[in-house]
């Protein structure tokens, strides 16, 4: 089972940039889909962007299309969200998951997820 830990989270203001990135252990990332997710004080968790195991297929919220960008490097066993314009309402604990995927697929679920990082505040002032 894979294991994540998620780094790049900080305090800047609206209009900056931010690159979040979750490190994974294991021999088999590529088998791996992956996702970010995130949660703001009083809301429920809510899906960002998925990447399929390949890289070759990503999805996005609609609130974050246009600004944010999923990529993953299988060499490092790493995925990244490289999150552009960042507004007030992206402020949130961000998550990264795993989940084992037969085939190229994307998941945009939370449910579907089996494995969690710890997560990463990031806070964007107005």
């Amino acid at each position: 089972q894979v294991q994540l830990v998620e780094s790049g989270g900080g305090l800047v203001q609206a209009g900056d940039s931010l690159r979040l990135s979750c490190a994974a252990s294991g021999r088999t990332f590529s088998s791996y889909a992956m996702g970010w997710f995130r949660q703001a004080p009083g809301k429920e968790r809510e899906f960002v962007a998925a990447i399929s195991g390949s890289a070759f297929r990503t999805t996005y919220a609609d609130s974050v299309k246009g600004r944010f960008t999923i990529s993953r490097d299988n060499a490092k066993n790493t995925m990244y969200l490289q999150m552009n314009d960042l507004k007030f309402e992206d402020t949130a604990v961000y998550y990264c998951a795993a989940r084992l995927a037969t085939s190229d697929t994307l998941y945009y679920l939370s449910l579907t997820y089996q494995t969690w990082g710890q997560g990463t505040q990031v806070t964007v002032s107005s």
